[in-house]
This record gives structure tokens, sequence and C-alpha cells, in this order.
């Protein structure tokens, strides 16, 4: 499992500094879906990374927003688990 989450979030980090720079040079884009599920699958601590880090899509409400209350809800379900 710990294996897979370094996996998931080196991934996740990775993609959204492509998105970005492909952005800036008018490419073909990672669709907003895919860097959304990659958080929900275990990447939310690597797409948070990459959003400030990168400074992309800080201006979006659903990755402002979204991507905060899904580690939240990662780490209470973890903590639930593992705790029972």
């Amino acid at each position: 499992m710990t294996t897979y989450l370094v996996f998931i979030n080196i991934l996740t980090f990775l993609l959204y500094g492509i998105d970005k720079w492909k952005a800036r040079r008018g490419k073909w884009r990672i669709p907003e879906e895919t860097l959304i599920w990659l958080a929900v699958v275990g990447g939310s601590m690597g797409a948070l990374l990459g959003m400030y880090l990168f400074r992309h899509k800080t201006k979006h409400k659903k990755f402002t927003v979204g991507v905060p209350v899904i580690l939240l809800v990662q780490f209470a379900l973890y903590y639930y688990f593992m705790l029972r």
C-alpha cells in the first residue's frame, strides 16, 4: 500500500507539472477529470503539492476546494480503518 501511495502521488505531481507546461505552450492538455481522479485514487497529496508548486488549477474551485476535501476524506478513512 505504501509503495502504491508513493507512486500515485509522484505520478500525480508530475502530471500537474506536465499539464502546466503544456498550458503555457498551448499544447494538448491532460483532462481535468483525469487530474481529479488521480487525487481520488490516492494522489491527493501530489495533486495539492503540484497545484501550489506549479501554480496550476489554483483558480478553479473544484481543485482549490475539491483536492483538499479529498485529502481530508482520505486521512479520515485511513485513521478510521487503521484504528479499528
